[in-house]
């Protein structure tokens, strides 16, 4: 029997550099996760893989609706942990989709 859920994709990007651009990123450049698990990156473009280990442990709880009073549902802003760098990502999500729990591990 079909276990049915809803979950949200999501859009990290780049809104500000604070410092200066180690890692290469733009203000504007994003990754996506979508259908649970997959990491997207646009066509010709790259994402630093240290701003993304900042970002990933907040990203199973925002792909899920949490409590409207939950800090996490709130707070969208994540720093890379570059001090010299000093560059903030947005978490957005961007649809939701229902999908089946059995198709997942």
């Amino acid at each position: 029997m079909p276990l049915p859920f809803d979950i949200y994709d999501l859009r990290i990007t780049v809104v500000a550099i604070e410092g200066r651009s180690v890692c290469d990123l733009a203000v504007g450049d994003y990754f996506e996760l979508t259908n649970s698990s997959h990491v997207r990156i646009p066509a010709g473009k790259h994402f630093c893989l240290y701003a993304m280990a900042a970002v990933m442990p907040l990203l199973p709880a925002k792909q899920r609706m949490l409590a409207e009073n939950d800090w996490l549902e709130r707070d969208t802003l994540v720093a890379c942990p570059d001090p010299e760098e000093r560059l903030i990502m947005q978490i957005e999500r961007i649809r939701q989709q229902r999908m089946d729990s059995e198709s997942l591990t």
